[in-house]
């Protein structure tokens, strides 16, 4: 039997400067800036960050239940492919680059992290999930 369930999850983004804008979450109210300017994350960038976040969540809350680690850096890449004048990303890879303590409890974590960046992957990571499986964007434009 499978459970589901469903939950809108909205941010708006406005536009502060030239090719500077700030998306905010309306769950929350966090925000960050993003943009084309100097500094800042692209959206391409924030999309990256969005997919290496989202497991370094699953992974972090997973493994410092058994202990606190001494590294945790994750990578994304990915290929820009232009085809026909229309851009896309490509083969988008994680890069775990993790390290425990040389105790019990740090190698138990140690011993869960490929478990754990597999489940990730296949069940818990949202933006991986919903990337890989493709999602129907639609535009709606208001009439001011």
């Amino acid at each position: 039997m499978s459970e589901n369930s469903r939950e809108v999850r909205e941010v708006s983004v406005v536009r502060t400067a030239s090719r500077t804008y700030k998306a905010t979450s309306a769950e929350t109210g966090s925000s960050i800036e993003f943009g084309q300017a100097e500094g800042l994350l692209t959206p391409v960038e924030l999309l990256l960050a969005a997919i290496a976040g989202c497991s370094s969540i699953d992974v972090d809350v997973a493994t410092t239940r058994r202990s606190e680690p001494e590294k945790f850096e994750v990578t994304a890449s990915g290929d820009k492919l232009t085809e026909d004048g229309a851009s896309r990303m490509e083969d988008i890879r994680l890069g775990f680059d993790l390290k425990f303590p040389d105790t019990e409890e740090g190698r138990k974590a140690a011993g869960m992290v490929e478990r754990i960046v597999k489940l990730s992957h296949d069940k818990y990571c949202t933006v991986s999930r919903t990337v890989e499986l493709g999602a129907k964007v639609t535009s709606e434009i208001a009439k001011s």
